[in-house]
């Protein structure tokens, strides 16, 4: 199985548990500031407690949950601060994982070039971002470094709640599968410095719609009623 793929593939049942509840939490099925019912879920998953405090802790490592004594759990809300210090950091992360990772062999290439493809055509918000972050994943699959893959998915599973709110609002499809060309076009000539660089550029283009767009919801949660329907609708 591809370590590409690893990201979204469960091996066991508390594994399951926690790519469910993290569908949940990016859907807003679950949202920001909820507090978690152990039990509710537990009957509603038809698992035990333990194999659902796994998933739970697991996705409290992930920065999805907050676990606070005697409270139990709940869905971590993402501020501004931490979510530009998040994108400030991809930046670096992935070019050099790529770096690390070296010039893609012809079949990669080939698959990677049908996932941008396949992003081109997307237009389901969360078909986006997925096949967005696995053309991502992929590209950096060989990096030796499993730390600093590791780092760079726990980012993605942090921020992937609020890019799938941001898509429903607007589109960024174009812009990224035309940086994801660059990099394909320079991993084609073998030149892995200007892949480095186009990834970088990429990643920084990512940042500021994100960071735009979270800046207006809180301008928007501080407005009075009628201001904040104005705002909404454009007005």
């Amino acid at each position: 199985m591809q370590r590409a793929a690893a990201l979204l593939l469960p091996d066991n049942i508390s594994d399951s548990v926690a790519a469910d509840l993290r569908r949940r939490i990016v859907d807003g099925r679950l949202p920001a500031g909820e507090r978690i019912n152990e039990v509710h879920l537990s009957r509603e998953l038809g698992v035990s407690r333990t194999p659902l405090r796994e998933a739970l802790s697991r996705l409290a490592s992930e920065g999805a949950l907050t676990s606070l004594p005697r409270f139990g759990f709940f869905v971590r809300p993402l501020t501004l601060d931490e979510l530009e210090q998040i994108y400030d950091i991809r930046p670096i992360l992935d070019p050099e994982a790529l770096r690390l990772a070296g010039l893609p062999d012809a079949k990669t290439l080939e698959r990677l070039e049908k996932l941008n493809r396949r992003l081109e055509s997307a237009r389901d918000p969360e078909n986006v971002i997925g096949l967005d972050d696995e053309f991502h994943l992929l590209l950096l699959d060989r990096c030796p470094n499993r730390v600093l893959i590791e780092m760079i998915q726990n980012i993605i599973l942090r921020t992937r709640r609020y890019e799938l709110a941001l898509m429903r609002e607007t589109s960024g499809v174009r812009r990224a599968t035309e940086d994801h060309r660059r990099i394909l076009a320079a991993l084609r000539r073998r030149d892995l410095p200007a892949a480095c660089a186009a990834l970088k550029r990429n990643m920084q283009w990512g940042r500021a719609p994100i960071v735009s767009w979270l800046k207006a919801r809180v301008r928007r949660a501080h407005l009075p009623g009628e201001a904040k329907a104005r705002a909404r609708s454009g007005r």
